[in-house]
């Protein structure tokens, strides 16, 4: 959803990138898609992303839980919402998806968003046209209970499926490991399986866990500073994250800077310039695996202005995880760290 052209237009764009970026975690639900790097410094000229290998699939719990309802919660946007069946469910984000499928109720899914494409998903009908919610479609699938994020819209969309008597609840998104453990806990009382919840909480907690102690010790001594970059070479798009793109956490999470957070880039994405990645002077760029390919992979990269003067330009030191995961800050978030720390650190 970003698209910088004539300076009128960068900030609406901007924010919609941020959107786009959320939305596509997958975070928006693929798979982590990095592998360790193939020289020691993590640099490769076609960065892959750590569980290329492994299945794009989610892993739900079991057995899985019998919802006890009716339970009433609250909503990101100050209602709060009684929820009397979690039959037939829509959420309308690839994370919020990838939770419910992982809480052991993706048998109750009716629906998807163009985001949601782990395999267990990826048969359902889609009901977003780009990354708009289409209401008729979801109405027709006549959902017990739809959940959204605050981000989701458009507004009026969201007021019809509520007009029609649809319980729906929105979720605050996640931008932080701290989010993690929220969203789950929301989702699963609203789905009444508060158990099942904690339950997902603990063990995504403890894979996160596990995944940090990979990171080298030789590591603290000079951590690699890396920015993301929000690529769409077919659209032209492309913004240098700040401190508040998503991905700070994670690579903090991985022993890493992140130099749009560093820098004092107080906003989600702002167009990139010569000037600001000199001054970012990155040692790995991290990216998209779409909006890497977009741009015509690392060869293309290296061509934006700016790029090929920075360390991590000069020595090609890419990470790439797939778009659907990356900023998903959910049961999945462990094999993010795992790729980032794969390939920013390599052999090392």
């Amino acid at each position: 959803m970003p698209t910088p052209a004539a300076s009128s237009r960068i900030p609406r764009l901007a924010s919609a990138a941020a959107s786009l970026a959320l939305a596509l975690t997958a975070l928006t639900g693929c798979g982590g898609t990095a592998t360790p790097a193939d020289s020691p410094t993590g640099a490769a000229d076609s960065p892959t992303g750590a569980a290329a290998a492994a299945p794009d699939r989610v892993e739900p719990l079991t057995p899985s839980p019998t919802p006890a309802l009716p339970v009433t919660v609250p909503s990101a946007d100050g209602t709060s919402v009684t929820i009397t069946s979690a039959d037939r469910v829509v959420p309308l984000t690839g994370s919020l998806s990838e939770i419910v499928h992982t809480l052991g109720l993706g048998d109750r899914v009716v629906a998807r968003d163009i985001t949601a494409t782990f395999e267990q998903a990826a048969k359902l009908p889609v009901v977003t046209r780009a990354h708009d919610v289409s209401a008729e479609s979801v109405l027709s699938l006549r959902p017990t209970l739809v959940i959204a994020e605050t981000t989701t819209g458009p507004a009026e969309a969201i007021g019809q499926i509520r007009d029609a008597g649809i319980p729906l609840l929105v979720v605050a998104p996640a931008k932080t490991l701290d989010d993690v453990p929220k969203r789950i806990d929301t989702v699963a009382r609203a789905l009444g399986v508060k158990d099942a919840g904690t339950r997902l909480g603990r063990r995504t907690a403890d894979r996160i866990a596990a995944a940090r102690e990979h990171i080298p010790a030789a590591a603290a001594g000079k951590k690699p500073r890396v920015a993301f970059l929000y690529l769409r070479g077919t659209a032209s798009v492309y913004l240098l994250g700040g401190s508040d793109s998503g991905a700070a956490s994670l690579l903090e999470a991985a022993g890493a800077v992140d130099t749009g957070k560093e820098s004092g880039l107080g906003k989600d994405f702002t167009p990139i310039t010569s000037e600001a990645l000199a001054a970012a002077a990155p040692d790995a760029i991290l990216v998209m695996s779409k909006g890497l390919e977009s741009v015509g992979g690392v060869d293309g990269l290296v061509k934006i202005p700016g790029v090929a003067q920075t360390p991590a330009g000069m020595d090609r030191r890419v990470v790439s995880v797939d778009d659907g995961v990356l900023l998903n800050y959910g049961p999945r978030t462990d094999q993010v760290l795992t790729s980032l720390i794969s390939q920013l650190y390599g052999k090392a």
